[in-house]
């Protein structure tokens, strides 16, 4: 709508401007259907509007209609020229009313190799195809009604998708293949629309809305990123960016570019999985795949991308590829490609990224709690709120992942994959500490690493008894401890504790020291690790028992 990508104006974070918050739109920048409604065209929206951003709905759209159907004919008729948007389902078309014998069998279609290969699955697919066909049925009756109106003839019609499949995680909301790859399909008259044909090179749906501007008579905006598609010398795009920020109550931040071979990921928050807490939670599907993996049912490979450590680059040859089943950022065949899709995406950003900062205090805070999409658990959401018994945790993110917020003693398990580290700090050598859903996990590359736990304010009182580390490691490890109480310059040590080399995570455990109010809260804690070089340690859980 605003001929440019999202990160360029700040339009990036779902669900924005619903609260005290707001985002307006840069100066002078106008609305594409503002543009074409000034040029003399009536504009139209049926359905949602679902924008980041303050806008002037007058100004805008000379008709808006919250439901897509019925396309008031006779207006538009009489209205011409004119220009709308019909916002269609899509694949979330409601199917529990589709005949019965126009359903698709489960039994017959192929559930994608990025998700469990059972019955559920095999549902969610057949489902998602009956809501094509649905959503078809719809496209039907708007083509009908141009007919009926005698307005095909001089209609252009688009359609289009805004994501994958509704019900498959790797696609809705995802910058992945299966969430950008969306249909593009356009019919009209000559010379507006060339003769039909399909083309194959890289298609930025920005590209549409320059595109539209030109078919209008309207002049294109120098900020517009777009490109004309029926230009008398098409110039292909060298490659197509995406971003990804918030989504509902989820916070992420993820850029990724696609190049005719490739696609290129950066994760930049990678102390959260893959398939973070989300709006879907309580759907079966996605309540499938995290009890598959609690049970140890997911296969490695699954396991690896909806749970597995994020990394922080993904490269996939998405021709062999499409399902992105294989990061290719380890392989040196492909360090070439590697480092020119990391040029080109440095050079996307570099001409804007208001994603680069987190959202104001006052948005964060409508965000977190209370909203019908979820709970945020993110720590970005730990800014705005109460910590009441000091460990480090907040009370709302406590109660959404089922502690006491008023115990006041040491515990984090690493098992909210919205947060995986729980504020849990690692020297620089020992890169990133989050390793699959549950655990810590880094290598100890030169023999010596340390964790550090910051922002406590704990009584000493409520953690007496034993200190209790859960723990694996490739070879012996030595732990120490040590407690930093305030007005003190010396921590308190903890006895040493040892880790022996094993394959499943064990106790041990030591004492912790006596102390009293008098001594001060406990402000951070410090483990520090010695072993030999290139061990690697995996922690499931730290708690005072």
């Amino acid at each position: 709508m605003g001929g440019q990508n999202q990160i360029r104006f700040g339009a990036h974070e779902h669900r924005s401007s619903r609260g005290p918050a707001k985002i307006y739109l840069p100066s002078g920048m106008k609305l594409l259907p503002q543009l074409i409604k000034e040029s003399g065209y009536f504009t139209f929206n049926l359905g949602k509007d679902d924008y980041n951003f303050i806008w002037d709905h007058e100004a805008t759209y000379s008709l808006q209609q919250k439901r897509r159907s019925p396309v008031p004919w006779d207006q538009l008729k009489a209205s011409q020229p004119f220009f709308g948007q019909i916002q269609t389902a899509g694949g979330k078309f409601p199917t529990q009313n589709f005949p019965a014998d126009r359903k698709v069998d489960p039994a017959s279609v192929t559930v994608p190799p990025d998700y469990p290969q059972n019955q559920l699955y095999r549902e969610v697919v057949a489902q998602h195809y009956d809501a094509i066909r649905a959503d078809d049925e719809f496209i039907g009756s708007v083509l009908d009604g141009l007919k009926q109106a005698g307005l095909a003839d001089n209609t252009i019609v688009v359609y289009f998708g805004d994501h994958g499949a509704n019900n498959l995680v790797r696609h809705k909301q995802m910058p992945t293949e299966g969430g950008l790859h969306v249909p593009f399909i356009i019919a009209g008259p000559d010379p507006w629309v060339p003769a039909p044909s399909v083309r194959d090179d890289l298609v930025n749906l920005l590209d549409l809305s320059t595109t539209t501007l030109e078919w209008a008579g309207v002049t294109v905006p120098d900020w517009y990123e777009g490109q004309f598609l029926f230009d008398e010398v098409p110039v292909p795009h060298e490659y197509v960016a995406a971003a990804k920020d918030r989504l509902d109550h989820t916070i992420d931040r993820v850029r990724t570019i696609r190049t005719h071979r490739y696609r290129y990921t950066r994760n930049y928050k990678t102390d959260r999985i893959f398939l973070q807490p989300q709006y879907r939670d309580s759907k079966d599907y996605v309540k499938n795949l995290r009890e598959l993996y609690a049970t140890g049912k997911l296969s490695p490979k699954l396991t690896e991308i909806y749970f597995g450590e994020r990394p922080a680059e993904e490269l996939y040859d998405v021709i062999k590829d499409p399902n992105q089943l294989n990061n290719l950022v380890g392989d040196p065949k492909h360090a070439k490609e590697l480092n020119r899709h990391r040029e080109l995406l440095d050079d996307w950003l570099a001409k804007g990224d208001m994603g680069a900062g987190e959202e104001p205090h006052e948005e964060l805070a409508f965000q977190a709690d209370g909203q019908k999409w979820g709970r945020g658990v993110n720590p970005e959401y730990e800014v705005v709120r109460t910590d009441s018994d000091g460990d480090g945790l907040s009370d709302p993110w406590e109660k959404n992942n089922g502690r006491d917020p008023q115990d006041g003693k040491l515990l984090f398990t690493f098992d909210c994959g919205g947060w995986q580290t729980e504020g849990w700090q690692g020297d620089q050598e020992l890169g990133n500490i989050a390793g699959r859903l549950g655990f810590l996990n880094f290598v100890i590359a030169d023999g010596r690493g340390s964790l550090q736990r910051s922002g406590l304010n704990l009584d000493p009182r409520l953690n007496q008894g034993t200190f209790v580390l859960s723990a694996s490691a490739t070879d012996k490890v030595v732990a120490r401890v040590s407690l930093s109480l305030k007005g003190h310059d010396q921590p308190v040590q903890i006895p040493q504790l040892e880790i022996a080399a094993g394959k499943d995570c064990s106790e041990v455990s030591a004492p912790m020291p006596k102390l009293s109010v008098a001594d001060g809260v406990i402000e951070s804690l410090a483990v520090e690790f010695e072993s030999s070089p290139g061990t690697t340690v995996t922690i499931d859980a730290m708690e005072v028992r």
